[in-house]
């Protein structure tokens, strides 16, 4: 600047023709963050879009990789998390305005609160990991329009905060539970209650704290149990609360 300066103190039509050069240069580069439109390429765009992918990805891949996989283990829903986390953002993020940024990610919510995955039983835990990737991933989505980047991570950080403070059991103790067939009708009265936690403490070697007693059948001595217990790790196990397997998985194929 001090050299261009100079040299348009000189009156030399060649460097004057530099020094306006350079004026129309740096009057143009705080435009340059806008996006062109019908531009063949517009770096900024890109590089603003690229950043935003990142970013969310970091945050989804944060979630996902160190709060929900070390307790499910459930692989095939690392899988889904992730490709969702993508196509939501790009999604959002690509779409025109901001009210229909917004209506689409409202909507988003409704379509799968509709459809749940009806494929496949989709356990609560999962869901709810679902639904906080979607959000997660449509707040990023709008930094191009509505937020900078530093309200962007802020927002990033409540979830993970969030979630850790839900996961960490500061506010609850956590109390797993299995429902169960029992065949000893004899125990199942109020009285007895310490005597059937004691033989289901011996049968099954878990914690159990708590017992609740559902159906009952005189005819075969057997009747509906939901025990609860204390688990020895933080581990989710996503088959407690089923009592028998499904038929079709144990079909001989001819």
């Amino acid at each position: 600047m001090e050299l261009l300066t100079t040299l348009s103190a000189i009156d030399i039509p060649f460097l004057s023709a530099i020094w306006d050069f350079g004026n129309d240069i740096l009057a143009n580069t705080n435009d340059a963050t806008e996006p062109v439109k019908g531009a063949i390429f517009n770096l900024p765009g890109i590089i603003n879009l690229l950043v935003g992918f990142f970013l969310n990805l970091l945050f989804v891949g944060i979630v996902v990789r160190f709060f929900y996989y070390p307790k499910c283990k459930r692989s095939e829903f690392f899988f889904t998390f992730i490709l969702i986390a993508i196509s939501i953002f790009l999604l959002i993020y690509l779409l025109g305005g901001v009210k229909l940024k917004t209506g689409f990610a409202l909507g988003l919510f409704a379509i799968f609160s509709i459809i749940r995955y009806r494929t496949e039983q989709v356990a609560i835990r999962e869901m709810t990991y679902l639904f906080i990737i979607i959000a997660m991933s449509a707040i990023n989505g709008l930094v191009m329009e509505e937020l900078s980047y530093s309200e962007m991570v802020a927002a990033n950080l409540l979830f993970i905060a969030s979630i850790w403070a839900c996961e960490s059991h500061l506010f609850i103790k956590h109390l797993s539970y299995k429902v169960i067939k029992y065949d000893n009708i004899n125990l199942i009265t109020p009285e007895k209650e310490p005597e059937l936690i004691e033989d289901l403490k011996k049968r099954t070697g878990l914690n159990i704290v708590k017992v609740e007693v559902g159906g009952i059948d005189f005819l075969k001595d057997a009747e509906i149990i939901k025990m609860y217990y204390r688990p020895t790790d933080d581990s989710v196990n996503t088959v407690d609360t089923i009592i028998k397997a499904p038929s079709d998985e144990f079909k001989i194929k001819n």
